[in-house]
């Protein structure tokens, strides 16, 4: 009998004779088989490893919908791991708060806070808007606590009473305290930092109430919508889009592929704003544009440790006063009011000041009726919806220079990869696209082209008799009609002469709201300020778990661990029927000798004589 312990406890020592193995064992069929056998293992678990990696991905995708929709619930109060952060937008006509909470972090540093904005009983928004701005104060900064101190009792009211302490306070101050002089500014900051502290317990710093200037509301802007979209989240789907990326301030330089973020448009009344990405380092025409540059330029980590460069951003933001739909239709009509004078007095002609000899506009829709007054002087325009003109006229507008790497009022604007880039546009973007023309999401140049023209050719009765059977968006009015060829227009000049997109571009989406709800900038600024937060929660998981640090492996790689474990047992029994059929040839070859009962370290035994 064989004594075998290879590769075994002592406690699995067992024997077996040499008549119990098979003799399939002494055949080449034996190796073919035990061959095929380790074949199928290795392939089974090279499966089940890319099973486990899409159904992980798929979770991935399933979680994140799943966080979307979980969104508009009503926040559980009574959840002792919920952390909540209050942010104050004072805007230029009004100031509101807006309450985010979020749970405690996951332990990955990797990994963001997973901030949502709190929602009551009634599962709506905790926001709460007062008048006017907070710059009307300017005169009398004392009042300005008591002017605010609505706005965070109505926080104080939802956040639980246990949190206040820990909860983070941030007041900031945008358009309206910004054209205010320092001192201004300064002495309603002091009054806010003197007295919230005394009425409310919330966390509440000298640097948590601060003037903010364009740029970093538009960098907030850009991390807001990219953290909704879930664009900062690690990702090993080769289905999602990603982007090479030079890190800042690595030398030698280092690179990382990441999950591509999205640029915003967005275009108001007064202004439009562009920010995105710019992943690799930025080259200068001159020493002047770079000089520009920096002001226009902004790197930031989100990580929770600054030694960790995988979350570290370029962004471009670049905010143009007066590139507004209103403000450039205002701009448009000077031009139009100015020109038209002059050339009446110089000619002597009298266009526009009659109804028989209005001034035609392209800009309106065809025998559309409109005036413009100035100096007490009324100018009368009548629409000739005329797009391709109107686009001709206003092109001038946009005051672009023959310097490269330039957009409007000749502003330093770094490449954009066309290729692998995808932007989002919001405010009169998605106005000019949906209202009235009803193509809010994809955009497509041609087809928007097409849709504009056929708008403005259309007479001014029958736009009316579509508004009057209500087939345009219900927020829609007769101000959007008769301006909506000129903004049509507009948009398009600013962006694709402007910003030099290719008409051919097909990666921009209009939209008013992502994944159903507004996206706010203060969403981008809580989830900036409060950054290294997770660091706490990080170390004090690891203090917790530094007697039993496998709980914090994650659910994969518990899954790899166990298919390591059984490689490691499957090889066992390869060596183990090795070994096995090594002893039996041998056996075989020298017959019942004692060396081999020597080697394998046993008294040779005795054999019966014959009876």
């Amino acid at each position: 009998r064989l004594s075998m312990s290879c590769l075994l406890p002592a406690s699995w020592h067992f024997s077996l004779s040499p008549l119990g193995c098979p003799r399939l064992l002494h055949t080449s069929l034996r190796q073919i088989l035990v061959l095929g056998a380790a074949a199928a293992a290795v392939s089974l678990l090279y499966y089940s490893l890319l099973l486990i990696r899409s159904r992980a991905s798929r979770d991935r995708r399933f979680h994140r919908y799943l966080a979307r929709v979980t969104d508009t619930e009503a926040t559980d109060t009574n959840n002792p791991n919920l952390n909540y952060g209050i942010v104050v937008d004072c805007g230029s006509s009004g100031s509101r708060i807006f309450v985010y909470c979020w749970p405690r972090h996951n332990g990955n540093p990797h990994d963001l806070l997973d901030i949502k904005q709190m929602r009551d009983r009634n599962r709506k928004p905790v926001v709460m808007k007062i008048k006017p701005g907070i710059s009307e104060f300017a005169s009398s900064p004392e009042k300005v606590s008591d002017y605010i101190s609505p706005l965070l009792s109505f926080a104080a009211e939802h956040v639980p009473r246990s949190k206040h302490k820990e909860t983070p306070l941030y007041i900031l101050c945008t358009a309206g305290m910004r054209i205010l002089p320092e001192s201004q500014q300064k002495a309603i900051l002091e009054d806010l930092l003197t007295d919230i502290p005394v009425q409310f317990d919330f966390l509440f710093s000298d640097s948590h109430a601060e003037v903010i200037s364009g740029k970093q509301e538009g960098v907030y802007a850009w991390i807001g919508i990219n953290f909704v979209l879930g664009r900062f989240e690690h990702t090993d789907d080769e289905e999602e889009a990603v982007v090479q990326v030079h890190i800042p301030g690595n030398e030698p330089q280092e690179s990382i592929f990441r999950r591509r973020t999205v640029g915003i448009l967005d275009m108001g009344g007064v202004s439009t704003q562009i920010a995105y990405e710019v992943p690799k380092t930025v080259s200068f025409a001159s020493s002047q544009q770079e000089e520009v540059a920096k002001n226009l330029l902004a790197e930031f980590n989100l990580g929770c440790d600054a030694h960790h460069t995988e979350h570290v951003y370029r962004v471009y933001v670049a905010t143009f006063l007066g590139f507004g739909g209103n403000a450039a239709r205002q701009r448009y009509e000077d031009s139009l009011f100015t020109t038209t004078v002059l050339k009446n007095r110089l000619l002597g002609k009298q266009t526009g000041l009659s109804s028989d000899s209005p001034l035609l506009d392209p800009c309106l829709p065809l025998d559309a009726r409109d005036e413009i007054q100035q100096n007490g002087q009324v100018l009368l325009l009548r629409g000739t919806g005329d797009f391709d003109l109107c686009r001709e006229l206003i092109q001038p507008f946009m005051n672009k220079t023959n310097e490269t790497q330039t957009s409007l009022n000749g502003v330093y604007q770094p490449a954009v990869h066309f290729q692998n880039s995808e932007f989002y546009g919001f405010s009169e973007f998605y106005y000019c696209t949906e209202d009235v023309l009803r193509m809010g999401g994809d955009y497509n140049a041609a087809k928007f082209t097409k849709a504009a023209k056929d708008y403005c050719a259309t007479k001014w009765s029958v736009l009316r008799e579509r508004f009057d059977r209500g087939l345009y968006a219900s927020h829609a009015d007769l101000h959007r009609l008769k301006y909506q060829c000129f903004k049509s227009a507009w948009m398009y000049e600013v962006f694709h002469s402007g910003f030099s997109f290719p008409v051919t571009y097909s990666n921009l989406k209009t939209a008013l709201q992502v994944y159903d709800k507004e996206v706010q900038w203060t969403l981008g600024a809580i989830l900036y300020r409060t950054r290294f937060l997770p660091l706490r929660d990080i170390q004090q998981e690891n203090f917790r778990g530094s007697h039993s640090h496998w709980r914090s492996f994650s659910f994969v790689y518990n899954h790899y661990l166990f298919f390591a474990c059984f490689l490691v047992v499957l090889l066992s029994i390869l060596l183990y029927l090795l070994r096995l059929r090594r002893i039996h040839r041998r056996m075989l070859r020298n017959g019942s000798s004692p060396s081999l009962w020597i080697e394998e370290g046993l008294p040779p035994q005795k054999m019966a004589g014959p009876l």
